[in-house]
């Protein structure tokens, strides 16, 4: 076993870069020397307003001077508020709030499990998808598609049928051969396993087959969500009207806060006792994510990252689509997936030392880009331009002109 280092009391926990960061503005981090840094990956999707954006600093501090915390024992106005926003962006009915993405999808496969047991339902199962990332808890990370992740936690839960993500005919084989499915739980784009980006009609195809099984369908918007993909929900851009979403991260900017959205014959599963989170809905987290859900809305930014994607998309493409070491350039919105053909994590230590934060995913050779909104055209093809040239120069491509990099 790993021991940690001496001078901490921290659990070993998490792979931290050796880099310690002081203060944020815009799209830029500045570290205890005060260099600056691109934030390429919004602090894995949170960030999507980038730091320390003025509107939320400002809901922070007027919220924080009135009533930072009050009780779910007490009517909440704030949390109407935030409610009925949500769930008419969505298209839903009711919202249960709390404070993150894992706690957003373990409220969403208990309302799986009471629909089951109301539909006579005994040992009620829910579909989740291979390369799923849905959490931390033991049911989420149960419902996760990832092995590395699973390991050592045994045993995990029962009630889970795991399909490949992407593929009707495997949804269709399990309808017929398990009567025990009550719906089916999935990010619809895969983040953490690489980018990955559904065939054009699977997500409606999986609409009609829940239709038919009187399943539920279930988005974990965690990472998509919040404008991120070119309208506030994926689910809004597929077309798709889906009985549950979940979302956290972006809704936040960086306060905590975690949703879980559900169509009204969903939601009226829970009653008085059933379910409940302490700090869930909190004043300050409500004011900052209906701050957060106003200036995303009035600066148009679902359009805007709808523009900065393909903008990022082409130049990436232009750069480096073609090279013997690409294998697949991807995505949608501001979420954005390099694939090459071996692995690559190196390139999150390189591309630091040049001002550019960056993420590697997807067994390792999937460079991971979650830029923020709020990006400029130009900083968003300076952004392209240096990982063009970073990866070339990591692979050795003889066409590339090493040069030196200023931030």
């Amino acid at each position: 076993m790993k021991k940690r280092m001496p001078d901490s009391s921290l659990m070993n926990t998490y792979g931290r870069l050796p880099i310690q960061f002081t203060r944020g503005e815009g799209i830029w981090l500045y570290d205890d020397h005060d260099r600056k840094y691109l934030d390429a990956i919004s602090s894995i999707a949170v960030c999507g307003l980038g730091h320390n954006h003025p509107a939320i600093t400002y809901a922070i501090q007027q919220q924080a001077a009135t009533l930072p915390f009050v009780a779910n024992l007490y009517q909440n106005p704030l949390q109407e508020q935030l409610a009925n926003v949500l769930t008419h962006i969505s298209r839903t009915d009711q919202a249960f709030f709390c404070n993150s993405g894992s706690e957003a999808n373990e409220t969403a496969i208990k309302l799986a499990r009471l629909h089951g047991r109301k539909l006579g339902i005994d040992q009620p199962s829910i579909i989740v998808m291979n390369g799923a990332f849905h959490g931390r808890t033991i049911a989420t990370l149960t419902a996760t598609g990832q092995r590395e992740v699973q390991a050592g936690f045994e045993p995990l839960l029962h009630g889970f049928v795991r399909a490949p993500y992407n593929d009707l005919p495997a949804i269709q084989q399990i309808a017929k051969g398990n009567h025990n499915v009550c719906a089916v739980l999935l990010e619809p784009i895969q983040g953490e396993s690489g980018i990955q980006i559904p065939d054009p009609n699977y997500l409606s195809e999986l609409r009609a087959i829940c239709d038919q099984h009187n399943w539920l369908l279930m988005f974990d918007e965690v990472q998509t969500g919040n404008g991120r993909t070119g309208e506030y929900f994926y689910a809004q851009k597929a077309g798709i009207e889906a009985d549950v979403i979940t979302t956290a991260k972006g809704l936040g900017n960086g306060f905590p806060i975690g949703v879980c959205l559900a169509k009204e014959q969903v939601g009226e599963l829970f009653q008085p006792g059933s379910h409940g989170s302490t700090f869930g809905g909190n004043p300050m987290a409500c004011a900052t994510a209906l701050a957060v859900i106003e200036t995303i809305q009035n600066q148009k930014l679902c359009e805007r990252a709808d523009y900065l994607g393909d903008l990022i998309l082409n130049a990436l493409k232009e750069g480096l689509l073609g090279s013997y070491y690409i294998s697949d350039i991807r995505g949608t919105g501001l979420m954005i997936g390099i694939e090459l053909k071996e692995p690559c994590p190196e390139l999150v230590a390189l591309a630091k030392a040049t001002g550019l934060l960056i993420n590697i995913t997807g067994d390792q050779r999937v460079i991971r880009l979650l830029p923020p909104l709020i990006m400029s055209n130009q900083d968003a093809l300076k952004m392209a331009d240096k990982l063009i040239k970073l990866i070339k120069i990591y692979m050795g491509d003889e066409r590339s002109t090493p040069r030196r990099w200023t931030h």
